[in-house]
């Protein structure tokens, strides 16, 4: 497999640190809203890598961060009436909620920076000991210019950085590039914790070194999140745990690309602004999640009604497919796999070579969700006059391995769900149109189209549709 290392701009050949398991540290979401569709491409990207390398073989230890201790948070908190931990915890919920909806698997560790204290204090004494941190008034600032190799992620000169460079008021910096590990508290009701620089809490950057030393160690296979994180978050990460440790932090860096709205970026003054709870109310999950894997994890992606409207058609067809082989696989004739069903099983076993391919270059979806289709339409033409339940299995077996790699599919559409007054009518239909009375046979299938259920009249009998 090979990925592109942000560090390095190139394609790589991964190559895990344990060659049994791998490492991934992923940016998770500050919990203060629900979380946008900007936010919702990385955790689907990325919970697709993790997939496909337990499809591969590895163990994989992925661990999603939530920051639960933040200005935003603590701002909604005076807005909402509650403490910073409330909200926080309010938030984490309609996390899981969501990305449930996406079909994203929950991390290995979500670790939380409340949970986390005493390990980023240390992780800052001993950026002070070794000379690369000071205090100034009950903050910690990291001091920037003290590692050479600042710039090496986003590839930006510190002169450069430094031009752009501002001290907030009430800052006492150094250097204007110099950040912040540790903040005192200003408030009191900002929610701040014991320090031997007193009350405070830590700055955004040093949560995910000091977390991702506790779980992963001290370097790990791949760190990865949006790439708007870049910099200054991932750089400085980088620079604080090199210091601390001693040893690289990552060894590959993976960064999707930014979503546009309508071809504009995102932004709540222009009112373009959408959570995954606002999409939901129009498409589902596995719709989005369909959508965010149709591009390339690396370029930009437009979000309009027109694209997913093409996601929800696209995914139809696939949930079609499946129902129709798990249909096929049961009503079926039972006579032996035929030559040109084996012909075909030969096809579908190549085309999953080609998925396979597809996704160790640099986990490119888009193509790999082509090489899906590719075995709908070989699975369709064979079974277009009928199958064998074998050859029906078989078939249903190779398409739902690799939509399970890429977390769709997850629900099945066929009738197990079906509620008892949508079997009667079914049934009475199929007396209906026994005894040729067509009319009621046709009314009785509007009806079900209406709560959204499609039949579909084979030579095996009635294949029952949702959606």
């Amino acid at each position: 497999m090979k990925v592109y290392n942000t560090l390095t701009r190139k394609k790589e050949e991964f190559v895990p640190l344990d060659p049994n398991e791998v490492k991934i540290y992923v940016c998770g979401p500050t919990v203060y809203n629900f979380f946008h569709i900007g936010n919702a491409r990385p955790f689907v990207v990325f919970d697709t890598l993790r997939r496909y390398m337990e499809y591969r073989g590895y163990h994989v230890k992925f661990v999603q961060n939530f920051t639960d201790v933040d200005d935003k948070i603590i701002n909604r908190a005076r807005e909402e009436g509650l403490t910073a931990p409330e909200v926080a915890e309010k938030y984490i919920g309609e996390y899981f909620r969501d990305a449930a909806s996406l079909n994203v698997k929950p991390a290995s560790v979500h670790p939380k920076v409340s949970e986390h204290i005493g390990e980023i204090i240390d992780f800052v004494k001993t950026l002070i000991e070794k000379g690369y941190a000071y205090e100034a008034n009950g903050d910690v600032y990291f001091s920037t210019r003290r590692f050479p190799e600042y710039g090496k992620l986003s590839k930006q000169n510190i002169d450069d950085l430094e031009a752009g460079a501002r001290i907030e008021v009430g800052e006492i910096k150094q250097d204007p590039l110099d950040f912040a590990l540790w903040k005192a508290r200003k408030t009191e009701d900002e929610i701040a914790w014991e320090s031997p620089w007193g009350m405070g809490r830590p700055g955004w950057h040093i949560e995910c070194s000091a977390m991702s030393k506790k779980h992963l160690g001290e370097t790990i296979d791949i760190h990865a999140g949006g790439q708007d994180l870049q910099f200054p978050h991932h750089e400085n990460e980088i620079a604080q745990s090199e210091c601390c440790n001693g040893v690289p932090f990552a060894r590959y860096w993976m960064h999707n690309g930014y979503i546009t709205i309508d071809n504009e970026k995102m932004s709540k003054s222009k009112g373009n602004f959408f959570t995954v709870r606002d999409i939901l109310k129009d498409y589902s999950g596995e719709t989005m999640r369909f959508f965010l894997l149709s591009g390339h994890y690396r370029n930009p992606i437009n979000f309009s009604d027109a694209l997913m409207e093409q996601a929800k058609n696209g995914l139809a067809r696939m949930q079609n497919a499946k129902d129709n082989l798990k249909y096929l696989s049961e009503a079926g004739s039972d006579g032996a796999v035929t030559n040109s069903e084996k012909e075909t099983i030969s096809v579908l076993d190549k085309l999953r070579e080609e998925f396979i391919e597809k996704m160790d270059d640099d986990l490119n979806t888009a193509d790999a969700i082509t090489a899906v289709f590719e075995m709908i339409t070989a699975v369709n033409t064979q079974v277009k006059d009928g199958a064998s339940k074998a050859f029906s299995e078989e078939a249903l077996n190779r398409i739902t391995e690799l939509t399970d790699v890429l977390g769709l599919l997850q629900d099945s559409g066929a009738d197990d769900s079906i509620d008892t007054e949508v079997q009667a009518l079914i049934a009475e239909r199929q007396k209906a149109r026994a005894e040729k009375n067509f009319a009621r046979a046709d009314e009785i299938r509007d009806i079900l189209k209406e709560k959204g259920i499609t039949l579909k009249d084979t030579p095996q009998g009635v294949q029952i549709i949702k959606g």
